[in-house]
């Protein structure tokens, strides 16, 4: 894949920004100018971003809703109701079941949680959801990262005598539920500070506020953090402001002081003896958490999480483990078969969308296809299959290109839908699917301009394999925790040239083992440029550039500096 590498200088303003921030705190000009780039342009915003604390939290009370929400849980812990909580199968959804009832099963013992079976029920609140509710005479169903839409189901519930609390991060339809709360800052009428929590954040929120009203000590919180971090890093959602904050602490509670069932899945991981960062959860950690709902019902993965002995941590990462290894045998062979059927029948030249349907495809998986199709042929990607009698599928998108929006403009055709501007679900009758494919394509046409269609790699800053030092490699760790808003820098360096010793690596040759030197050192840095094999010959010609991120690797117990090498180019900046 060919890739435009994008290289934004700061304007004259900023780049004086910059280097006032770098004589005020000594450090590398390059690092300022990530700063500027990420909004932080005074020394005073500088020690924040660089010292998150847990007193900048925002008043959960901010929320709309919050206080009818804590309102009626105090209610119902002093009348002894029963009280279930209700979250979506994936990572986020699990999470925020997980913690909520951590939380509550200090205060009651009536109390329950259910998770939606994905092909029984399908995605959010279902009318089995609720008969189960009614049958073991539940009186207040908390609904976590799902809910915001339920307007019917809301209505159903109350026919039956239940209360329902809404904490919800998606957007909202025309009309909200008519439930007793419903917190989402992403309400029209919301003036919360931050409007990107992850759905298990909107959990915590709430129970910030239990803890708050009842004069609890935020300590008490804090063995919560490390399912808000998980839930940070495999929602993908915007490692700024108070996300920053949360995943900060939750990955520092992670990895000294893990719940029984997440210790249970670092184990299984092989990442025990290793500092664990959002890349090790949305690669690692992540992946198991939802194999259980993908591949079976991920009440499987509320019952790990909510794991109060070592042994039945131990046994149920097991059983999520096997189901993440059918879940990525399930995943290769549906991509594969996506793939050969759009080489097959599309000419994807003429396509600014790719929506493909098989009836057979499993479900669980098809939102991960959706990912691997768009990386691929760098387009939004739809992937429909068919589930109680309706076509159902996840869709996934390029950047700029708002994917909820342009379903949301289908409405009038679709049975359910949701999603964020680059993830979302709907479902569909299966006479109008080419309706739907034609209207998907239409806007994709009117809202992709050709240049979105390639992919492109930004560059944070450029630097000489000199300014690479042990202080610029500290400095730079403090950035951490990485992810959107604020993503590992790309940084490139020019006129590089091979030392003589790089190789073809790997099972079938695909890396480059890379050692390498440019003007300003005679010592070889050394990286690894994964499937970039067919770069190989042009390094051996001569000088060229590359981009890349900085990564610590471990081996043998020794931490080296590596450079993780993301493109190989003969002269895009030199």
């Amino acid at each position: 894949m060919i890739y435009k590498w994008n290289y934004e200088s700061l304007t004259p303003e900023n780049n004086e920004k910059k280097e006032k921030l770098a004589n005020r705190l000594r450090i590398h000009p390059a690092l300022c100018q990530l700063l500027i780039q990420r909004g932080v342009s005074s020394v005073e915003d500088a020690e924040k971003f660089f010292h998150p604390s847990l007193r900048d939290l925002h008043d959960p009370f901010l929320l709309p809703d919050m206080d009818k929400a804590i309102k009626r849980i105090e209610r119902a812990l002093g009348e002894k109701e029963r009280i279930l909580v209700y979250g979506d199968y994936d990572v986020d959804g699990t999470t925020a079941v997980a913690l909520v009832y951590k939380f509550l099963r200090k205060f009651t013992t009536n109390l329950d949680y259910y998770i939606p079976d994905r092909y029984d029920e399908g995605y959010g609140i279902s009318e089995q959801g609720i008969d189960y509710a009614s049958e073991t005479d539940v009186k207040l169903i908390i609904a976590l990262d799902c809910g915001i839409k339920a307007v019917e189901k809301v209505e159903y519930a109350k026919e039956k005598g239940i209360d329902f609390i809404i904490c919800d991060h998606h957007m909202p339809g025309e009309e909200l539920p008519d439930a007793i709360a419903v917190v989402d800052a992403k309400r029209t009428d919301s003036t919360y500070p931050y409007g990107h929590l992850s759905g298990c954040g909107v959990g915590f929120k709430l129970v910030q506020a239990l803890a708050q009203n009842n004069k609890l000590d935020f300590s008490e919180l804090h063995e919560l953090l490390d399912l808000v971090a998980v839930s940070i890093a495999s929602d993908i959602v915007p490692l700024n402001g108070e996300n920053r904050i949360l995943a900060f602490y939750g990955l520092r509670q992670l990895n000294s002081n893990p719940s029984m069932g997440l210790k249970g899945i670092i184990d299984i991981c092989g990442l025990n003896h290793k500092n664990i960062t959002v890349g090790d959860i949305v690669f690692k950690i992540g992946p198991r958490i939802n194999a259980s709902g993908r591949m079976m019902n991920g009440k499987e993965a509320v019952d790990l999480l909510l794991a109060n002995s070592t042994q039945d941590a131990r046994e149920k990462s097991e059983n999520i483990d096997h189901y993440n290894d059918n879940r990525r045998e399930l995943d290769k062979r549906i991509t594969d078969e996506a793939t050969n059927f759009i080489e097959s029948n599309i000419d994807i030249t003429k396509c600014n969308s790719i929506v493909i349907y098989n009836e057979n495809w499993h479900k669980g998986v098809i939102g991960i296809v959706a990912s691997r199709l768009t990386e691929k042929y760098y387009r939004p990607a739809v992937v429909l299959t068919k589930s109680n009698d309706m076509i159902t599928g996840s869709a996934r998108s390029v950047v700029g290109f708002d994917v909820y929006r342009a379903i949301e403009s289908c409405k009038d055709i679709l049975e359910n839908f949701g999603g964020h501007t680059y993830a979302a679900g709907l479902s569909l009758k299966e006479e109008n699917l080419a309706e739907f494919q034609r209207r998907f394509e239409a806007m994709s046409v009117e809202m992709i301009a050709p240049e979105m269609m390639r992919p492109q790699i930004d560059i944070d800053a450029q630097l000489t394999f000199r300014d690479i030092d042990n202080k610029f490699v500290h400095d730079l760790s403090r950035f951490a925790p990485f992810g959107p808003e604020n993503l590992n820098p790309v940084f490139v360096t020019t006129d590089v040239k091979d030392f003589g010793t790089s190789k073809l690596v790997g099972k079938d040759l695909l890396h480059i083992k890379l050692d390498m030197l440019d003007s300003t050192t005679h010592i070889p840095l050394y990286g690894i440029a994964f499937r970039q094999g067919g770069s190989f010959s042009l390094i051996k010609q001569g000088s060229f550039d590359i981009c890349y991120t900085l990564e610590q690797n471990t081996h043998n117990g020794k931490t080296n500096t590596q450079l993780y090498v993301k493109d190989i180019d003969k002269g895009q900046l030199s």
